[in-house]
């Protein structure tokens, strides 16, 4: 007798994390001889103003950015204070 893939209503539903397909996906890339954290901000997540170090103006609140830091920090308060909110098209630019 062939075997039967199980039914898609005995396997656990999994909700949706809204919050995490809103963030997108944290990724590393390697620019200037150095590998870097990007991880994409939502429009909904981004509560404070930040300065983007990429064109020196505001990435305001509301507004999607990247929150990027070096990926060779050892993540604790120096990583934290190392972290900077650029525009998206500014860090795609750099």
């Amino acid at each position: 007798m062939p075997s039967r893939r199980p039914s898609r209503r005995t396997q656990p539903h999994v909700p949706l994390d809204v919050d995490r397909v809103m963030r997108g996906v944290a990724r590393i890339e390697r620019r200037g001889g150095a590998e870097w954290h990007v991880q994409p901000m939502s429009a909904a997540a981004a509560a404070k103003d930040y300065v983007c170090p990429g064109c020196g103006g505001a990435v305001q609140r509301g507004t999607a950015h990247v929150v990027v830091w070096r990926a060779d920090s050892i993540f604790g308060e120096r990583a934290i204070e190392d972290r900077r909110h650029w525009h998206t098209g500014c860090w795609r630019a750099g």
